[in-house]
């Protein structure tokens, strides 16, 4: 692979010798190259402790971009090459992107939502994205274009980090949710929707989201899909963004074994039937999703959900950033793609344990 001003300028495979003046770099039989991983959906501002939320409420803005920095070289050491960042506070990820523009090679590469739109004491109202009716729903995605965010995220239900509102309930009506899509492609933006709740569900396809964050079918009972439904998002061409990965050793709850059991054979159906699934892991909400928990959640989609490696390994690459408008810019090896890049030490599509043996990582090209 030649490199060349942070672009991959070749890829030969037939053992060409390399030009005169390129300095060589052999990591010897057994490592492997892959496109840097990309992880889409993440939150930078918290902090992947026991208590985020608070910790985020007790911090002042510089105090809270110092842990994003740190959160976002944790990534970076990883392999996470990008991420999309899909709720901050008071548009942090966006000064974060913007600091680094000198040297982004010191970051992975962030899209970035902003805060989340949300309704008045809605899920992570806190971030400061409520937004009712109308114009204000307008207002806030046309703000969001002003800044800079690429993506537009909307918390179509509740959430279980924020109390007074329910995973099951929706928080907006369709027509509302509509406005929100429609404004944001007219803008050439892309849009995600946190969606838990089945009835919202229905309600996000009918506005016509790009990607669908978590998809957990809740009802009052729990996640209860339905043919019907799962059938609705086969047809709707949108892609699923998985919440999987966690860090192995850290216990899990009760009422998240029960819903995992639940649904990964409704995402496996998904998968068979051909649906776009990326893993979007939600990095820094608790303490068992750290930012570089992203290698774990590709055992996951292999595992479950019944991907082959290859296909786990292109949920987290060609997938994820068609996911967030990157085709042909992140997670490929061609000429022309940035290069961001993941050496590790065994073959992936062997053992996708592999992923975690690091042996270096490329950002825009140059050695971390």
């Amino acid at each position: 692979m030649l490199v060349e001003e942070g672009r991959i300028k070749a890829v030969d495979t037939t053992g060409a010798r390399a030009p005169e003046d390129a300095e060589v770099i052999d990591y010897g039989a057994d490592a492997w190259i892959l496109p840097g991983l990309i992880d889409t959906h993440v939150h930078l501002v918290f902090d992947a402790g026991d208590a985020p939320v608070d910790h985020l409420a007790a911090r002042d803005d510089d105090s809270v971009l110092a842990g994003m920095r740190r959160a976002a070289a944790r990534a970076l050491a990883a392999g996470i090459t990008t991420v999309r960042d899909l709720g901050d506070r008071g548009y942090l990820a966006l000064r974060l992107r913007d600091e680094a523009a000198a040297r982004p090679y010191l970051q992975p590469h962030i899209v970035a939502a902003g805060p989340p739109i949300t309704s008045p004491g809605g899920h992570c109202h806190f971030l400061g994205g409520e937004a009712w009716g109308r114009e204000a729903l307008i207002a806030a995605v046309r703000e969001r274009h002003e800044r800079g965010c690429e993506v537009v995220k909307v918390m179509a239900s509740g959430g279980h980090m924020t109390p007074g509102t329910f995973m099951h309930l929706p928080q907006y009506p369709t027509e509302d949710l509509r406005v929100v899509v429609d404004e944001a492609h007219r803008l050439g933006m892309r849009t995600a929707t946190h969606v838990h709740s089945a009835e919202a569900i229905g309600r996000v396809l009918d506005a016509g989201f790009d990607t669908l964050e978590h998809l957990t079918f809740f009802t009052e009972d729990g996640p209860r899909p339905t043919p019907p439904l799962v059938d609705r998002i086969i047809g709707s061409g949108a892609t699923v963004s998985l919440t999987v990965g966690v860090l192995p050793g850290e216990p899990l709850s009760p009422l998240l074994t029960d819903c995992m059991r639940r649904l990964c054979p409704t995402w496996a159906r998904l998968h068979r039937a051909g649906v776009a699934i990326t893993a979007g892991t939600d990095a820094g909400i608790c303490r068992y999703k750290p930012h570089d928990v992203l290698p774990y959640a590709v055992t996951d989609l292999a595992g479950p959900i019944g991907m082959t490696p290859a296909q786990a390994l292109a949920a987290v690459t060609s997938v994820a950033a068609a996911a967030c408008a990157l085709t042909g810019v992140k997670g490929c090896l061609k000429a022309g793609a940035d290069a961001d890049l993941l050496v590790v030490g065994g073959n992936p599509l062997h053992d996708l344990t592999a992923l975690r043996d690091v042996r270096s990582v490329y950002r825009i090209g140059r050695l971390l």
